[in-house]
């Protein structure tokens, strides 16, 4: 890691114009003791440092780029949209195609909203369900991460299970007054929380495959309780599905889980790697949002035609592949199970969760993740910097990407 000269001298740098040398707490590689990584480029399952060192990336702009770095199909249509103009603040028609595929794939969402992020998805979304409901309180679960508005900063997971907070600074109490919190699949502690607010939760959002406490694979029952207990008491339930959107089936993991929420959150991947969000429902909801209704909610940027074309570009190739999407979930398995071999022979405690094309790492000792981590980013594999953070495949890993990954990760176990 020392010969990474440029790289030093370039974060140095950073630290003198950006908090902490990053634009995002995780970034900062903190919980596990060494520099960050400075990416150059990026191309297929591999990014580059400003020193020549190549990378397998499993981190993948935080799950975002399904199809790879810089996709030549992606790339090249970007490229045309740009020569017509970065932005316009007026309705273009790459809008309304990304719309419609993303209608098409997901049936539930009727109307669309685009924003620029998934915070702002999430915001809209539990303004929206407020606003349709009249109720003020919103149920979330421990350890889920919903972006950071004020209201969801407490026991978020993510970023601040990294960073050990239990909330953020600069929240006032006042702001999560009306944020309720049970832990994930507890059917008791939501039946109590319903029995004493029930007529005034707007809202309960939750995560199909959580990916910010480590990997939470999907509880089904206990979602068919949520679906069933909101209806009952004319609450919303939201999907959150920022992460999981479009990431293991071409739509929602919602539909393929056989759960129906009232809205639905997107972000990361229908963006194509670049800043995007939006949330959609059934027409009779999605017409509250201004201008048709009375929650209002704007943006200078929300329906940018370079975003919209590069996610556009992103579902087409993904449609494509549509019938893949078992092969990236085996691929993700294997590299999963064998992780697990090679702990298991070495007798390391080492739990590792996977669901889909994500999986996760968790040590018993945080020291042992520090070693392990350093260990394997000298010998060129990039995975999530915190055990709190899930790990990705894209459909440009390789069979020798994982052998050499799997490769690495005996060699980096072996200084445990």
């Amino acid at each position: 890691m020392a010969k990474r000269t440029i790289n030093s001298e370039l974060f140095a740098e950073a630290q003198k114009y950006l908090v902490g040398g990053v634009n995002s707490p995780v970034r900062a590689f903190n919980y596990v003791g060494v520099k960050p990584l400075i990416i150059k480029h990026g191309c297929g399952s591999k990014v580059y440092d400003y020193d020549g060192r190549a990378y397998i990336d499993y981190v993948l702009s935080w799950g975002s780029l399904i199809l790879g770095h810089a996709h030549p199909g992606v790339i090249s249509d970007i490229k045309k949209a740009i020569e017509n103009g970065l932005s316009f603040g007026a309705t273009n028609e790459r809008e309304i195609r990304l719309a419609e595929i993303i209608s098409n794939a997901i049936t539930l969402i009727e109307k669309i909203r685009f924003v620029n992020s998934g915070t702002e998805a999430i915001m809209g979304a539990l303004r929206l369900a407020r606003g349709y409901t009249k109720r003020d309180k919103i149920l979330k679960f421990k350890h889920s991460y919903h972006g950071h508005a004020d209201y969801l900063l407490v026991k978020a997971g993510s970023g601040l299970a990294t960073l050990g907070l239990p909330a953020s600074a600069g929240v006032p109490r006042d702001f999560i007054k009306d944020t309720l919190i049970s832990g994930y699949g507890d059917k008791k502690a939501v039946e109590n929380i319903f029995k004493k607010h029930g007529k005034k939760i707007a809202a309960v959002i939750f995560e199909p495959c959580g990916g910010n406490y480590g990997v939470v694979s999907p509880d089904i029952d206990f979602l068919k309780y949520l679906r069933e207990l909101t209806a009952k008491n004319g609450s919303l339930l939201i999907a959150d599905e920022v992460i999981t959107g479009f990431r293991f089936n071409f739509g929602a993991l919602t539909q393929k889980l056989g759960i129906i929420p009232d809205i639905i959150c997107l972000g990361k991947i229908i963006g194509g790697g670049l800043p995007i969000g939006a949330y959609g429902a059934r027409e009779e909801i999605m017409n509250h949002l201004a201008p048709l209704g009375n929650v209002y909610q704007a943006s200078t940027f929300a329906g940018n035609p370079v975003v919209m074309q590069s996610g556009l570009s992103t579902l087409k190739e993904l449609e494509k592949l549509k019938d893949k999407y078992s092969s990236l979930s085996e691929l993700a398995g294997y590299l999963s199970e064998s992780i697990r071999e090679l702990a298991r022979a070495l007798k390391i405690e080492l739990n590792v969760e996977n669901f889909g094309s994500m999986f996760s790492l968790r040590f018993k000792e945080k020291k042992h993740f520090q070693r392990f981590y350093r260990k394997l980013l000298e010998s060129g594999v990039y995975f999530a910097q915190s055990e709190f953070e899930a790990n990705f495949l894209s459909f440009s890993h390789t069979k020798t990407d994982i052998e050499k990954t799997i490769n690495s990760v005996k060699i980096a176990l072996g200084v445990i």
